[in-house]
């Protein structure tokens, strides 16, 4: 029998590993403009907002099988103890 703290760290766990995928590309590309920002003195805002929407939207699109698998895999051993 689990405990609900363990619960709660295992789903914690879950969440970070299946999100840091898509905040990793978000990271990556936000520092990517940032640099082009910096070199080319463009101090726009949504031009460092909107491609991180679409990176992250594209790696989640593209990622969403394993994300799935991970989850059905997570809820499997919740309900069936560990």
């Amino acid at each position: 029998m689990i405990d609900a703290v363990d619960a709660v760290r295992v789903a914690l766990m879950e969440v970070l590993i299946i999100s840091v995928p898509i905040l990793g590309a978000g990271l990556l590309i936000g520092l990517i403009i940032s640099l082009f920002q910096a070199v080319t003195q463009i101090q726009e805002q949504t031009l460092s907002f909107v491609p991180k929407i679409v990176i992250m939207v594209l790696v989640s699109i593209f990622l969403i099988n394993w994300i799935a698998i991970r989850m059905a895999d997570f809820a499997r051993e919740m309900f069936t103890g560990f």
